[in-house]
């Protein structure tokens, strides 16, 4: 038997992501063939989300730091790393001395925890553990088991708060102050889960988090949403890979360019390259995906526009060339919702050192 080839291979995952976002945002038929594994996925979601918190709470952990968990309840990208960096951040100034824990996805080290800065290699951490490193110049520790990770923070380390990026369904581990991003464009899509729609639990899930988070405006209408902060990216200043040199975003208005992209929902990419006067190609590859650099290869050297997740795993495939480029982005939050964490923090009687 043929074994198929890589290209075969990522074709076959694009159509099916494409298959299933018709499903779940665009109300596809296929939903009604997917319903009785919904069903069993929220069944057994439901008794080892119980079954964990009880040998929690029968089995206390010795972990001292308080934890926030920022997280999501739905499959694809909401915008968790850019609260994370920007929780980070504001904790900094607060005076606190926080580390993150995140779970590495895409990273290949033979062992974990993995302590990660701003040199680790993505292929090996994950690509987001390398980009929060980078953006905030705090402790950051990628791996699959989170209370390991806290371990060692705590053994290494002098930080007095512990930021998880996602983690929200990772019930072995504690938490004091829970944020649920979502993304404003698509909601929650057909309000099912998985696989006949994009929850991963149910939007009753949102009952008990301390922070709701929208990234962009409320498309959709949803009157949950209606009580979230409304989250916006900034992001107005290329980066080049090569030489580190900074234009801004405009400057490259009326531009045909090549758009790549190895993220969770892009569209959100696309639309404020676009917005910016940009003509653009778009080459959407699987989230966390490893390019190679036939990937990033296009005809005349036309300049190539990625995001700067995306750009920690191919600064080292573009070598010295000059027309690469990625787009930095930030959160941008009211400042109600600054005051909000913050006070959480104290009510519950974690004081900055």
């Amino acid at each position: 038997m043929s074994q198929q080839s890589p290209d075969t291979r990522q074709n076959q995952t694009t159509k099916l992501q494409q298959w299933l976002e018709r499903v779940w945002y665009k109300n596809g038929k296929g939903r009604f063939l997917l319903m009785p594994l919904s069903a069993l996925y929220c069944a057994a979601n439901a008794y080892q989300r119980k079954k964990q918190l009880k040998t929690l709470e029968q089995n206390p952990s010795d972990i001292k730091l308080p934890i926030i968990v920022v997280g999501n309840i739905t499959v694809g990208g909401t915008g968790k790393t850019p609260v994370t960096v920007h929780i980070v951040q504001l904790l900094k100034e607060a005076g606190y001395k926080p580390a993150i824990i995140t779970r590495g996805y895409g990273g290949k080290a033979q062992s974990w925890p993995q302590k990660v800065t701003a040199d680790s290699d993505a292929e090996l951490v994950g690509d987001e553990a390398v980009l929060m490193a980078t953006r905030t110049s705090v402790p950051v520790y990628a791996g699959v088991n989170r209370l390991e990770s806290i371990q060692r923070i705590q053994a290494d380390s002098d930080c007095d708060v512990i930021v998880s990026d996602d983690g929200m369904q990772h019930y072995k581990m504690p938490r004091d102050i829970q944020i649920a991003v979502v993304d404003g464009e698509r909601g929650f899509g057909n309000e099912y889960c998985i696989p006949a729609g994009p929850l991963r639990e149910k939007l009753s899930r949102l009952d008990n988090c301390d922070l709701l988070v929208l990234n962009g405006e409320n498309k959709t209408q949803n009157i949950i949403l209606n009580q979230a902060y409304t989250m916006s990216l900034s992001g107005n200043t290329l980066v080049n890979l090569a030489t580190a040199e900074q234009r801004p975003l405009t400057e490259f208005s009326q531009l045909k360019v090549e758009a790549v992209t190895g993220i969770g929902n892009p569209q959100r990419f696309y639309s404020t390259v676009e917005n910016a006067g940009l003509v653009v190609n778009q080459h959407s590859f699987p989230d966390h995906h490893a390019f190679t650099k036939n990937d990033l290869l296009f005809a005349d050297d036309s300049k190539v526009i990625m995001t700067e997740k995306d750009a920690v795993k191919c600064k080292n495939l573009v070598g010295d060339q000059t027309h690469y480029w990625y787009l930095p982005i930030s959160a941008v939050l009211p400042q109600d919702f600054d005051d909000r964490l913050l006070g959480l923090l104290s009510a519950k009687g974690f004081v900055n050192s």
